[in-house]
C-alpha cells in the first residue's frame, strides 16, 4: 500500500488536471482506490464539525508503484508505472468473479504509465512545482498513458471442489444486462470510449464465458455489426462489434476478441502484435496524456493533449495474458510518445536501448507479480519470459512451484483472505457483541475427521514400508534345516504381515481421499465473515448428499440432528453477515 502527503496517488495526471484544488487531499481521492476510506469513516464524520482534521485523512491505494530515474539516448528521464485495485468486490480469485449488482467487477485495476522528461531532481519528477528551478530552460513534460484490467462483466463464478478445474457456472444474459449497463456508464464517463479486449479461450469450458460476454455486448450497443477473421486452425482469430450508431452513450464500446491462446502458443508472444494491428485508428487515435510545464497540479501547466478512450483487457483471471497485452500496449504507447517528442527517429524502438529494456521488462514484471499475488496468491506466471525474453528451466520449475500453490491457497486458503479483505474494507461490520463461535468449525465430528484419517494413513503406510520396527529384538541367524537350507517361513511371514498392512493402510487411505473429492465442498475453507452465495448452497446441498452415504451416512445424520453438527448453526455467522451488508 502506497500513500503521499501532498500528491494525489489515486488520479491519474489526466483526472488531477482537472481537480478541484481548494479541496483536502482525501476529498480529491478517486473513491474506488481509497482503500482505507472506511478506516478513516470516524474521522470523515468528525470532519463535518471539525475542517481541522483534513490532514489526517490521509488516502491509501493498494497496488503497485516504481519510480526510475533512466535515460535513452541521452536524455535523462523518470519513469514510473501505478497500478491502483480497486476496492469494489475485491476479493480472492475463485469467491469475487464477474460483477455485482452495482456494477463493480473483480479484479479491477486502473495501470497508468507515466514518463517525466526535463526534472532536475530526477526523483519524482514534475510531480512538485518546487522541483522545477525558475531558471530552467528545459520544460518538464509528463507523458501519461492509462490502460485497465476487470473480469468479464456478467455473473458467473467458478465453485472450487478439491479438483484441478472447478466448477464453472454461467448465469443468463438478461440477468446481467442492468448491471453491465452501470459498469460500461462509469467506464465511459471515466475513460471515454472503452475498447473491450477479450483473451478468453474460444473452445472448452472458458467458451461459455466469452459467448455470455459478447452476447451482453450485442445487447447493449445500438444495431451491433460483427466481423470475424478466421486463422489456419480456428475459426475465430479475431471477433470484433461495434455499434453502427452512437445514439447514447453505451454506444462508446468496441468488443475485440483476440485468439491469445492458439496464436501465442508456445510462448510465441511477439504473434499479439496482431491484436495491435487490428485496433488500427483506435489505438492510435487514443492518444495520450501530455502536459508541459511544472507538474500537473499546477496552475501554470499547459495542457497538450488529453488521452481519449481506454483500453480494457480480461482473460479469465486478468492476470497472466492480460498482463502480455498490456505491457504490449504500453510499449507500444510508449514509442509514440518518444518520437512525438523527438527522442526516437522513426523507426527506432525502446527495445533497442538495453539498460532501459532491462528496467522497463523488470518493472512490467513486478507489476504482474504484484496483481497476481493480491487476487490469486501467487506471482504471475511465465514472469521469466517478461524478464529476459527466454524461457528457462528456473522459471518453469518457479511456475509449477506456483500452480500447486494457487492450488492449495485457493482451495484451503482464501477464505480467510477473504474474510480479511471483508473486514478491513468494511464490507462485513462486526456486531457489538460478536459470538465467539464466529470460526468454530461446527461440521460433523465424522465429517471433520476424514482428512485426519488420510493422513494417519498415508503417514503409516511410509512408516510400514521404511521406518524400521525400533522394538523389535536383534534379529537371530537365520535357522537351517537338516540338510543345510535356509529356512524361510519366518522370513515369508514378515513380509506377508508387511504387505498385508500397507495394503490395509492404502485400502483406508483410498477411501478416506475418495469420500472427500466427493463431498468436496464440505472441505474448502470458505469464507465466513461474507460468504458466496454458491458457498451457502453447495456446503449444505453437500452435506445433504453425505448424510446419505452408505459408508458413513448414519454417523452423519446422527450427529447432524445435535447442534455440534448442525450445517444451519455453522451457517448461521454467515448469513448474519450477508444480511447485514445488505
Amino acid at each position: 500500500m502506497y500513500f503521499s502527503y501532498s500528491f494525489d496517488l489515486t488520479n491519474s495526471f489526466q483526472r488531477q488536471s482537472t481537480a478541484d484544488l481548494s479541496l483536502p487531499l482525501w476529498q480529491r481521492a478517486d473513491d474506488r482506490f481509497f482503500w482505507n476510506k472506511h478506516l478513516q469513516s470516524d474521522l470523515i464524520s468528525l470532519r463535518n464539525t471539525y475542517q481541522a482534521v483534513d490532514p489526517y485523512i490521509l488516502p491509501v491505494f493498494f497496488g503497485y508503484l516504481n519510480i526510475t530515474t533512466t535515460a535513452i539516448k541521452s536524455t535523462p528521464l523518470t519513469f514510473v508505472l501505478i497500478t491502483r485495485k480497486s476496492r469494489h468486490r475485491a476479493g480472492t480469485r475463485y469467491f469475487t468473479r464477474g460483477l455485482d449488482e452495482s456494477g463493480n467487477v473483480a479484479n479491477f485495476n486502473e495501470t497508468e504509465q507515466i514518463v517525466v522528461i526535463g526534472d532536475s531532481t530526477g526523483g519524482l519528477a514534475g510531480y512538485d512545482s518546487s522541483s522545477v528551478s525558475s531558471g530552467s530552460k528545459q520544460q518538464v513534460q509528463v507523458f501519461s498513458y492509462v490502460q485497465t484490467r476487470g473480469s468479464v462483466p456478467v455473473y458467473w463464478s467458478e465453485v472450487i471442489n478439491l479438483r484441478r478445474v472447478p466448477e464453472l457456472k454461467v448465469r443468463s444474459v438478461d440477468l446481467a444486462l442492468n448491471a453491465a449497463k452501470k459498469h460500461f456508464d462509469e467506464q465511459i464517463k471515466l475513460y471515454g470510449d472503452n475498447y473491450l479486449i477479450n483473451l478468453v479461450n474460444q473452445s472448452g469450458r472458458e467458451e461459455r464465458v466469452k459467448a455470455t460476454y459478447e452476447n451482453v455486448v450485442r445487447e447493449l450497443v445500438s444495431s451491433p455489426t460483427e466481423s470475424k477473421e478466421a486463422s489456419e486452425k480456428t475459426p475465430e482469430r479475431f471477433h470484433i462489434i461495434e455499434p453502427t450508431r452512437a445514439t447514447q452513450l453505451i454506444d462508446r464500446l468496441h468488443y475485440i476478441y483476440f485468439d491469445f491462446h492458439h496464436e501465442c502458443r508456445g510462448m510465441k508472444w511477439h504473434r499479439a502484435q496482431l491484436l495491435l494491428d487490428s485496433l488500427g485508428d483506435g489505438l492510435y487515435d487514443q492518444g495520450y496524456y501530455h502536459s508541459v510545464e511544472g507538474s500537473a497540479m499546477t496552475s501554470n501547466s499547459t495542457i497538450m493533449r488529453h488521452q481519449s478512450s481506454v483500453m480494457r483487457t480480461n482473460c479469465m483471471d486478468c492476470l497472466d495474458r492480460t498482463n502480455v497485452v498490456q505491457s504490449m500496449l504500453a510499449r507500444w504507447t510508449l514509442n509514440r510518445q518518444l518520437m512525438d517528442v523527438g527522442i526516437l527517429m522513426k523507426g527506432e524502438n525502446t527495445a533497442d536501448f538495453e539498460n532501459f529494456e532491462v528496467m522497463f521488462r523488470n518493472a512490467w514484471a513486478d507489476n504482474a507479480d504484484v496483481v497476481s499475488r493480491a487476487y490469486s496468491g501467487t506471482g504471475a506466471l511465465k514472469t521469466d519470459f517478461t524478464r529476459t525474453g527466454h524461457r528457462t528451466g528456473v522459471g518453469a520449475f518457479a511456475d509449477g512451484v506456483n500452480s500447486v500453490t494457487r492450488y492449495i491457497r485457493n482451495n484451503f486458503a482464501d477464505g480467510p483472505r477473504q474474510d480479511a479483505y471483508d473486514l478491513f474494507l468494511g464490507n462485513y461490520t462486526p456486531s457489538t457483541s460478536p459470538s465467539s463461535l464466529l470460526f468454530v468449525d461446527r461440521r460433523p465430528l465424522i465429517i471433520q475427521s476424514v482428512p485426519y484419517i488420510l493422513m494417519g494413513a498415508l503417514f503409516l503406510d511410509f512408516a510400514t514400508l521404511f521406518f524400521p520396527d525400533l522394538n523389535a529384538s536383534p534379529r537371530p541367524a537365520p535357522a537351517t534345516t537338516e540338510d543345510g537350507n535356509v529356512d524361510i517361513i519366518t522370513k515369508s511371514g514378515t513380509r506377508f504381515s508387511t504387505k498385508l498392512l500397507v495394503f490395509i493402510w492404502t485400502v483406508i487411505a483410498v477411501l478416506a481421499a475418495q469420500f472427500m473429492l466427493k463431498y468436496a465442498l464440505l472441505y474448502v475453507n470458505w469464507p465466513k465473515l461474507s460468504p458466496p452465495g454458491f458457498a451457502i448452497e453447495g456446503y449444505n446441498d453437500a452435506l445433504n448428499r453425505a448424510k446419505k452415504d452408505p459408508l458413513i451416512g448414519q454417523w452423519v445424520g446422527k450427529q447432524s440432528g445435535h447442534e455440534r453438527g448442525a450445517s444451519s448453526i455453522r451457517l448461521v455467522h454467515l448469513e448474519e453477515g450477508k444480511k447485514r451488508i445488505e
